[in-house]
């Protein structure tokens, strides 16, 4: 029967209140088709039921069923639980009816008719009666019959939508037919044409419209087109047929072939095509010359295809970025701490704790839980290689681990470790692991983790090691970017490097130069994370934070209580309390030092001084107090042997008495200048005589007396921990 004008409905449901008892004894023949329909093109039906929903990983995830923005209620959209739903909140779940069913506030086991009929009416489908007979693709009357008609089939065979063709005076129309919904419209995921060739090619060619396809396929050539050509919106089409494949783009010769490839050139390496090329026009052909013009011309585009291909070199006008409003892709782990297909590097020092918060880190992420504010997009599947830890310590390590028992059951399957390895990431060791990887996830992994990169380090056939930079970037680009390329392109990478030693002010200003090989490295990854100890002493570390698609992080301090990996609040009373402390000990060190130099370079000239003397004399000078503070330095440093006494003045030409303790000052190697100069007899140069100190007295410890050296040649200091 001949389908009405997509203006008009198929049947109207609300002249019939009388059919609907009819229409509800046949509920088991209704709900196949319904079920099919809606599985079908599941994802969009789910956007306009829950327009606040989001695909993520595979699934369609919403806050709840009242629609509110958020993740907690997850939809299977693919695979044998397509239609599965699960709200993490409330527990609530079942298929794909019992969603529709409690978003509309209706039950399934008592309002399974009414249900039924309110989705026939959602998606324009008759109910089944024996009269029906299933109605054909449209014939559009005010358009005319149409002039060509293309078929899109699934993978296999299966018919999902058709797109016509009309030529009319004011020039060709092209319409889509929605098989699933029976509608004159395009499906909500628009499929490639030509499905069942291209996903047995290895090598697909990417034309503008179905007409230009078929005429590659008539010369045995695989070729697809998106829905409408250069039109495409490229968000509504399915691009996942051609992952793992080499795609050459042929764009028709005109303006808006180019703009078209260029966009391709952008999308395309996010759904994982091993590769991307535009084809080059040859010279000499006319505006809007395609492929259909170069089969019927006879031109020999076997040889064309194999010979010059432009390198994907995409490049966008300032107004079209401007333009684009198309959303951006979900961080893997925000904030932007791990991006789809990003590389991170994680470096730090050994001993610092690496490994530990490695595991910990991701242990929450494959639950789907925050850890240190770093929030992942859903629970994600974690492939860990690690080369340092065999099996049993492996082992021991993960089970001593503080985290709760439902945080190990959520993560179990999506997090894989490898114990110690002996795998050089050479050519022969990326594929060995690549499919290591996809034995365990074989759609591949959300994050690879290679733990140190300096036990697998390949830098080619020169042999250069990882503070190479041709040898770091050969490792970068052939083995690190080929492994994400064969297990899954969109999978976030994360490096795992040492640091090399820097004074610890440079550290502190750009602690990401601290990586090994890092001018190489530093102009390659998306993101960085660094764990530095500012104080060994001290169990706190700094988490700094490098990110190149992202704003600026400040750095965190963390450090492991009982067992757990926890920031620390910078402001807390304890640790403004240990900086305040530590500042009171260097300015401390400070004045000591101060001191120390005062008496050295002032013996030098002849001056020398009781303590009494010299805090009256330097009272208020280099920064070094009044005289009690000075008095308390001085005896701090006597008693702790920095300062000693000599009581005969005379002996070094000084005439200068004071009543004292314990006499004059004098530090180690302190000497006095001399009365008379010295000549060298055989060069006749004359220096300043200066004789040296040693010391008569000095202060005991237990009773502040004062007491004769017995060896004025030896000095012996009382700090901390020397009795």
């Amino acid at each position: 029967m001949q389908a009405p004008s997509p203006t008009s409905p198929w049947f109207d449901f609300n002249s019939a209140n009388d059919q609907i008892e009819a229409v509800h004894a046949d509920l088991p023949d209704r709900k196949a088709p319904i079920k099919a329909q809606l599985l079908g093109s599941l994802e969009g039906y789910l956007h306009q039921l829950l327009p606040a929903g989001s695909k993520k990983h595979g699934r369609f995830v919403v806050g709840d069923t009242s629609g509110s923005k958020g993740q907690s209620l997850s939809v299977d959209l693919t695979g044998s639980k397509a239609g599965m739903w699960h709200d993490f909140a409330t527990g609530e779940g079942g298929d794909v009816f019992d969603l529709f069913a409690s978003v509309w506030g209706l039950n399934t086991h008592h309002d399974f008719g009414e249900l039924l009929q309110r989705l026939e009416d959602w998606l324009g489908i008759a109910p089944v009666r024996s009269s029906d007979t299933k109605p054909t693709a449209p014939i559009v009357d005010e358009l005319g019959a149409y002039s060509a008609k293309w078929d899109y089939l699934d993978a296999d065979g299966q018919l999902l939508a058709c797109v016509y063709r009309y030529d009319t005076e004011a020039g060709k129309e092209f319409r889509p037919w929605d098989v699933q919904s029976r509608k004159m419209k395009a499906p909500d995921i628009r499929p490639l044409y030509n499905l069942p060739e291209i996903v047995k090619s290895g090598r697909v060619i990417l034309v503008e419209g179905e007409k230009c396809a078929d005429a590659l396929g008539s010369i045995g050539i695989a070729a697809t087109t998106a829905m409408f050509g250069a039109k495409a919106p490229l968000d509504k089409t399915d691009w996942s047929p051609l992952k793992g494949k080499q795609v050459i783009i042929w764009p028709d010769h005109d303006e808006a072939g180019r703009v078209y490839a260029q966009k391709l050139l952008a999308a395309l390496p996010s759904f994982g095509v091993a590769s991307v090329t535009v084809l080059s026009i040859p010279a000499g052909k006319p505006e809007k010359w395609d492929a259909a013009d170069a089969v019927a011309e006879g031109f020999d585009v076997p040889t064309l295809l194999e010979g010059d291909v432009r390198p994907a070199i995409p490049s966008f006008a300032l107004e079209e970025l401007i333009a684009d409003k198309s959303p951006m892709p979900a961080d893997l782990v925000a904030p932007r701490v791990m991006t789809p297909g990003s590389i991170l590097v994680f470096g730090g020092a050994p001993k610092v704790g690496k490994s530990d918060f490695l595991l910990s880190w991701f242990i929450h992420l494959a639950a789907g839980e925050d850890f240190l504010g770093m929030s992942p997009s859903g629970a994600l599947k974690i492939f860990y290689f690690q080369a340092e830890v065999q099996y049993h310590y492996l082992r021991e390590r993960v089970q001593t681990l503080a985290v709760s028992s439902d945080l190990r059951a959520r993560a179990g399957r999506n997090l894989i470790l490898t114990p110690q390895l002996r795998l050089l990431l050479n050519s022969e060791g990326v594929e060995q692991l690549a499919r290591a990887i996809l034995s365990k996830f074989p759609d591949g992994p959300d994050i690879i983790a290679i733990d140190p990169i300096r036990n697998v380090f390949d830098g080619g056939s020169d042999g250069g090691g990882e503070n190479d930079n041709a040898a770091m970037m050969f490792f970068l680009t052939e083995r690190v970017e080929r492994l994400a390329k064969l297990v899954n392109p969109d999978a976030a990478v994360i490096l795992v490097h040492h640091t090399r030693k820097l004074p610890k002010k440079q550290l502190e200003e750009d602690p990401f130069q601290a990586l090994s090989g890092a001018s190489a490295m530093r102009g390659f990854y998306s993101s960085g994370l660094l764990l530095f100890r500012p104080d060994e002493s001290r169990t706190e570390r700094n988490l700094y934070f490098e990110l190149r698609n992202g704003p600026a992080l400040p750095y965190k301090l963390v450090d492991k209580l009982d067992g757990r990996w926890m920031e620390l609040d910078k402001n807390s009373e304890r640790l403004v309390n240990q900086d305040y402390g530590e500042k009171l000990d260097a300015e401390r060190r400070r004045k000591h030092d101060v001191i120390l130099q005062i008496l050295f370079e002032e013996a030098k000239s002849g001056r020398v001084y009781t303590m009494n003397q010299f805090c009256q004399a330097f009272e208020n000078s280099a920064g070094l107090g009044g005289e009690t503070t000075i008095r308390r330095r001085l005896d701090v440093l006597s008693t702790k042997g920095y300062i000693k006494f000599f009581r005969d003045a005379e002996q070094y030409g000084i005439a200068q008495s004071a009543r004292t303790k314990y006499g004059f000052m004098c530090v180690e190697d302190m000497r006095i200048a001399g009365e008379h100069d010295v000549v060298d007899p055989e060069t006749g140069e004359v220096t300043s005589s200066v004789i040296p100190v040693l010391p008569s007295h000095y202060k005991c410890r237990s009773t502040a007396a004062a007491l004769p050296v017995e060896d004025p040649q030896i000095w012996i200091y009382y700090e901390e921990g020397n009795p």
